[in-house]
Protein backbone atom coordinates (compact mmCIF):
# COMPACT_ATOMS: atom_id res chain seq x y z
CA UNK A 1 0.00 0.00 0.00
CA UNK A 2 1.24 3.72 -0.51
CA UNK A 3 0.55 6.27 1.63
CA UNK A 4 -2.59 7.49 0.18
CA UNK A 5 -3.79 3.94 0.56
CA UNK A 6 -2.74 3.69 4.29
CA UNK A 7 -4.31 6.93 4.58
CA UNK A 8 -7.71 5.81 3.16
CA UNK A 9 -7.26 2.56 5.76
CA UNK A 10 -6.75 5.03 8.73
CA UNK A 11 -9.51 6.90 7.83
CA UNK A 12 -12.33 3.56 8.02
CA UNK A 13 -10.46 2.30 10.74
CA UNK A 14 -11.13 5.48 12.71
CA UNK A 15 -14.62 5.67 11.37
CA UNK A 16 -15.48 2.32 12.99
CA UNK A 17 -13.12 2.42 15.89
CA UNK A 18 -12.50 6.47 17.03
CA UNK A 19 -10.01 5.33 19.66
CA UNK A 20 -7.26 5.00 16.76
CA UNK A 21 -8.05 8.87 15.42
CA UNK A 22 -5.29 11.30 16.12
CA UNK A 23 -6.07 14.68 16.22
CA UNK A 24 -2.73 16.54 16.47
CA UNK A 25 -1.44 16.62 13.03
CA UNK A 26 2.36 15.99 13.89
CA UNK A 27 0.53 12.56 15.58
CA UNK A 28 -1.35 12.12 12.60
CA UNK A 29 1.72 12.52 10.18
CA UNK A 30 4.09 10.11 12.81
CA UNK A 31 1.14 7.65 12.91
CA UNK A 32 0.98 7.48 8.74
CA UNK A 33 4.61 7.09 8.18
CA UNK A 34 4.55 4.03 11.15
CA UNK A 35 1.62 2.31 8.92
CA UNK A 36 3.09 2.88 5.52
CA UNK A 37 6.25 1.76 6.39
CA UNK A 38 4.76 -1.15 8.28
CA UNK A 39 2.31 -2.16 5.81
CA UNK A 40 4.38 -0.73 2.67
CA UNK A 41 4.71 -4.60 1.44
CA UNK A 42 0.81 -5.30 2.00
CA UNK A 43 -1.88 -4.81 -0.76
CA UNK A 44 -4.58 -3.17 -0.02
CA UNK A 45 -6.49 -5.68 -1.90
CA UNK A 46 -5.82 -8.36 -4.37
CA UNK A 47 -7.59 -10.27 -7.71
CA UNK A 48 -8.27 -13.48 -5.51
CA UNK A 49 -9.99 -13.00 -1.74
CA UNK A 50 -7.34 -10.61 0.20
CA UNK A 51 -8.88 -7.00 1.69
CA UNK A 52 -6.76 -5.08 4.25
CA UNK A 53 -10.23 -3.19 4.62
CA UNK A 54 -12.28 -6.55 5.87
CA UNK A 55 -9.38 -7.79 7.71
CA UNK A 56 -9.19 -4.31 9.26
CA UNK A 57 -13.33 -4.83 9.96
CA UNK A 58 -12.63 -8.20 11.16
CA UNK A 59 -10.17 -7.26 13.95
CA UNK A 60 -12.80 -4.44 14.88
CA UNK A 61 -15.36 -6.72 15.16
CA UNK A 62 -13.93 -9.64 16.82
CA UNK A 63 -11.37 -7.65 19.37
CA UNK A 64 -11.48 -5.24 22.38
CA UNK A 65 -8.41 -3.86 21.50
CA UNK A 66 -7.27 -1.32 19.51
CA UNK A 67 -6.09 -2.23 15.61
CA UNK A 68 -1.88 -2.55 15.04
CA UNK A 69 -0.68 -2.71 11.97
CA UNK A 70 0.44 -6.29 12.98
CA UNK A 71 -3.68 -7.08 13.04
CA UNK A 72 -3.08 -6.59 9.15
CA UNK A 73 0.32 -7.81 8.81
CA UNK A 74 -0.20 -11.26 10.13
CA UNK A 75 -3.54 -12.04 8.46
CA UNK A 76 -1.71 -11.22 5.41
CA UNK A 77 0.94 -13.87 5.87
CA UNK A 78 -1.70 -16.26 6.86
CA UNK A 79 -2.47 -15.50 2.97
CA UNK A 80 -0.15 -16.22 1.54
CA UNK A 81 0.92 -19.25 3.48
CA UNK A 82 -2.16 -20.55 2.53
CA UNK A 83 -2.58 -20.03 -1.09
CA UNK A 84 1.50 -21.41 -1.40
CA UNK A 85 0.15 -24.37 0.93
CA UNK A 86 -2.17 -25.34 -2.00
CA UNK A 87 0.00 -24.85 -4.58
CA UNK A 88 2.33 -26.66 -7.32
CA UNK A 89 4.57 -25.80 -9.46
CA UNK A 90 3.81 -26.24 -12.84
CA UNK A 91 6.32 -26.95 -15.58
CA UNK A 92 8.06 -24.05 -16.52
CA UNK A 93 7.82 -23.55 -20.19
CA UNK A 94 11.32 -22.02 -20.94
CA UNK A 95 13.93 -24.41 -21.98
CA UNK A 96 14.77 -26.46 -19.31
CA UNK A 97 18.66 -26.17 -20.13
CA UNK A 98 18.22 -23.05 -18.93
CA UNK A 99 18.72 -22.90 -14.82
CA UNK A 100 18.44 -19.32 -14.51
CA UNK A 101 15.17 -19.20 -16.89
CA UNK A 102 14.02 -22.28 -15.41
CA UNK A 103 14.51 -20.71 -11.67
CA UNK A 104 12.95 -17.33 -12.25
CA UNK A 105 9.89 -18.40 -14.25
CA UNK A 106 9.31 -21.01 -10.88
CA UNK A 107 9.95 -17.67 -8.28
CA UNK A 108 7.78 -15.64 -10.80
CA UNK A 109 4.98 -18.26 -10.40
CA UNK A 110 5.46 -18.62 -6.70
CA UNK A 111 5.15 -14.65 -6.16
CA UNK A 112 2.14 -14.14 -8.33
CA UNK A 113 0.36 -17.16 -6.33
CA UNK A 114 1.32 -15.77 -2.80
CA UNK A 115 0.63 -12.29 -3.75
CA UNK A 116 -2.84 -12.84 -4.87
CA UNK A 117 -2.54 -12.13 -8.40
CA UNK A 118 -2.89 -15.59 -10.10
CA UNK A 119 -4.71 -18.66 -8.53
CA UNK A 120 -2.67 -21.39 -7.33
CA UNK A 121 -1.74 -24.16 -9.82
CA UNK A 122 -3.32 -27.82 -8.38
CA UNK A 123 -1.95 -31.08 -9.06
CA UNK A 124 -3.25 -33.16 -11.09
CA UNK A 125 -5.64 -35.88 -9.14
CA UNK A 126 -4.93 -39.24 -9.00
CA UNK A 127 -7.31 -41.05 -11.61
CA UNK A 128 -8.40 -43.85 -10.38
CA UNK A 129 -9.13 -45.39 -6.48
CA UNK A 130 -12.09 -45.91 -4.67
CA UNK A 131 -14.18 -42.42 -5.05
CA UNK A 132 -13.81 -42.76 -8.57
CA UNK A 133 -11.37 -40.96 -11.09
CA UNK A 134 -11.98 -39.78 -15.09
CA UNK A 135 -14.84 -41.42 -16.70
CA UNK A 136 -13.17 -41.54 -20.02
CA UNK A 137 -10.21 -43.52 -18.43
CA UNK A 138 -12.74 -45.80 -16.60
CA UNK A 139 -14.30 -46.56 -20.38
CA UNK A 140 -10.84 -46.71 -21.77
CA UNK A 141 -9.87 -49.08 -19.35
CA UNK A 142 -13.05 -51.29 -19.68
CA UNK A 143 -12.42 -51.23 -23.43
CA UNK A 144 -8.52 -52.47 -23.37
CA UNK A 145 -8.91 -54.62 -20.14
CA UNK A 146 -6.02 -53.78 -18.18
CA UNK A 147 -3.59 -50.58 -18.13
CA UNK A 148 -1.18 -53.35 -18.24
CA UNK A 149 0.07 -55.30 -21.67
CA UNK A 150 -0.30 -59.02 -21.45
CA UNK A 151 3.96 -59.04 -22.01
CA UNK A 152 4.59 -56.44 -19.39
CA UNK A 153 1.95 -58.75 -17.27
CA UNK A 154 3.91 -61.63 -17.87
CA UNK A 155 7.53 -60.29 -16.97
CA UNK A 156 6.40 -58.81 -13.87
CA UNK A 157 4.66 -62.20 -12.43
CA UNK A 158 8.51 -63.46 -10.76
CA UNK A 159 8.49 -60.00 -9.14
CA UNK A 160 4.53 -60.08 -7.93
CA UNK A 161 4.12 -64.21 -7.17
CA UNK A 162 1.09 -63.38 -5.33
CA UNK A 163 -0.15 -61.11 -7.72
CA UNK A 164 0.33 -63.60 -10.51
CA UNK A 165 -1.34 -66.14 -8.59
CA UNK A 166 -4.51 -64.60 -7.81
CA UNK A 167 -4.47 -63.23 -11.66
CA UNK A 168 -3.94 -67.16 -12.60
CA UNK A 169 -6.55 -68.35 -10.19
CA UNK A 170 -9.10 -65.23 -11.34
CA UNK A 171 -8.42 -66.98 -14.91
CA UNK A 172 -9.58 -70.43 -14.27
CA UNK A 173 -12.62 -69.18 -12.92
CA UNK A 174 -11.83 -69.37 -9.05
CA UNK A 175 -12.87 -67.14 -6.42
CA UNK A 176 -11.10 -63.96 -5.81
CA UNK A 177 -11.19 -62.89 -1.99
CA UNK A 178 -9.54 -59.73 -2.88
CA UNK A 179 -12.46 -58.20 -4.40
CA UNK A 180 -14.34 -57.78 -1.74
CA UNK A 181 -14.02 -56.10 1.74
CA UNK A 182 -12.73 -57.83 4.43
CA UNK A 183 -15.18 -58.13 7.05
CA UNK A 184 -12.35 -59.44 9.86
CA UNK A 185 -9.36 -57.11 9.36
CA UNK A 186 -10.94 -54.11 7.07
CA UNK A 187 -9.10 -54.67 4.15
CA UNK A 188 -10.41 -52.35 1.13
CA UNK A 189 -11.03 -54.83 -2.38
CA UNK A 190 -8.04 -55.18 -3.74
CA UNK A 191 -5.67 -54.90 -1.04
CA UNK A 192 -4.42 -58.14 1.15
CA UNK A 193 -5.41 -58.97 4.40
CA UNK A 194 -3.52 -57.99 7.87
CA UNK A 195 -2.84 -59.34 11.00
CA UNK A 196 -2.97 -56.80 13.68
CA UNK A 197 -0.35 -56.25 16.17
CA UNK A 198 -1.69 -55.97 19.92
CA UNK A 199 0.20 -54.06 22.66
CA UNK A 200 0.39 -55.16 26.13
CA UNK A 201 -2.14 -52.61 26.61
CA UNK A 202 -4.74 -54.09 24.31
CA UNK A 203 -4.19 -50.87 21.55
CA UNK A 204 -3.26 -51.76 18.13
CA UNK A 205 0.54 -50.97 17.48
CA UNK A 206 0.43 -51.55 13.54
CA UNK A 207 -0.74 -53.97 10.98
CA UNK A 208 1.34 -56.73 8.91
CA UNK A 209 0.06 -58.70 5.73
CA UNK A 210 -0.96 -61.68 6.29
CA UNK A 211 -3.11 -64.69 4.45
CA UNK A 212 -6.23 -64.32 3.32
CA UNK A 213 -8.66 -64.98 6.23
CA UNK A 214 -11.62 -67.66 5.82
CA UNK A 215 -14.46 -65.14 6.43
CA UNK A 216 -13.43 -63.57 2.98
CA UNK A 217 -13.03 -66.33 1.28
CA UNK A 218 -16.30 -67.45 2.37
CA UNK A 219 -17.95 -63.66 1.47
CA UNK A 220 -16.17 -63.88 -2.14
CA UNK A 221 -17.19 -67.17 -2.74
CA UNK A 222 -21.21 -66.38 -2.09
CA UNK A 223 -20.86 -63.04 -4.12
CA UNK A 224 -19.36 -65.38 -7.42
CA UNK A 225 -22.31 -66.27 -8.74
CA UNK A 226 -23.79 -63.31 -8.93
CA UNK A 227 -20.74 -61.56 -10.61
CA UNK A 228 -20.79 -64.61 -13.28
CA UNK A 229 -24.47 -63.94 -13.80
CA UNK A 230 -24.46 -60.18 -14.22
CA UNK A 231 -22.88 -60.36 -18.05
CA UNK A 232 -25.74 -62.77 -19.08
CA UNK A 233 -28.40 -60.50 -17.65
CA UNK A 234 -26.89 -57.66 -19.63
Amino acid sequence: MDRREIAALLALIGRLDPRTIRTDQGEARDQLAQWHELLGDVPMATPHSWDALAAARQHIRTSPYQILPADIARPWASYRRDRLSRHSDPTPSVDPDDQAAWAAELAGTRRAVATGIAQPSQARAITTGRDGGDPRLEARLREIGSCIPPAARAALAPYRPARAAREAAVAQGLTDALSVRCAWCLAQPGEPCRRRRIGPDGGARGTAPCATHPSRLDLAAAQQPEQVQQPAAA
